[in-house]
């Protein structure tokens, strides 16, 4: 069971929609809802009633195809955020604000990840794309670093430790 630590802070609604194609439904089981939840409930959001976000588990051929389409790089890579905020259209008042999709390519992951840690890099991915729905994005390696930093604290708040690949 994963809990979100410190209990004193609210949670927010969340309408996670998980979708996969192409790889084992066993990584759309991981507890995303709960993770998602409360990362969202450390990180400043934009006002109000809820929040929506699309997730995205895929294989290589199609991550490959988005990240051609939207990015010009015809190669396959391990996660795409697609920010709903950027987009300057205005939110429905009443309704859950849709902060965007994340993609995740699965055998990516899997590649990256060390051995016996393929649910830390994915919650990785999840958090790293997270993070570029809300804006934060890594230039250089000073943002970078802030923004790996920011990943750890997330990490920590659902009991996950860093994926050994990206250990200094």
């Amino acid at each position: 069971m994963w809990v979100c630590s410190n209990a004193n802070v609210t949670v927010p609604a969340l309408e996670l929609d998980i979708t996969w194609q192409g790889i084992d439904p066993v990584w759309a089981a991981l507890p995303w809802q709960e993770w998602f939840r409360c990362w969202l409930s450390h990180l400043e959001l934009p006002p109000a009633p809820g929040y929506e976000i699309g997730l995205r588990l895929t294989d290589d051929q199609e991550i490959q195809a988005l990240n051609r389409d939207y990015r010009q790089q015809d190669r396959p890579t391990d996660v795409l955020a697609f920010s709903a905020l950027e987009t300057g259209i205005p939110p429905a008042p009443a309704a859950p604000l849709f902060l965007g999709d994340i993609v995740i390519s699965v055998p990516t992951a899997q590649r990256q990840a060390a051995p016996g840690q393929v649910t830390e890099e994915l919650a990785w991915l999840a958090a790293h794309g997270l993070l570029h729905l809300l804006g934060w994005d890594h230039p250089d390696e000073a943002a970078l670093e802030k923004m790996l930093q920011q990943q750890r604290r997330l990490f920590a708040l659902v009991g996950l430790t860093e994926p050994q690949t990206y250990r200094q």
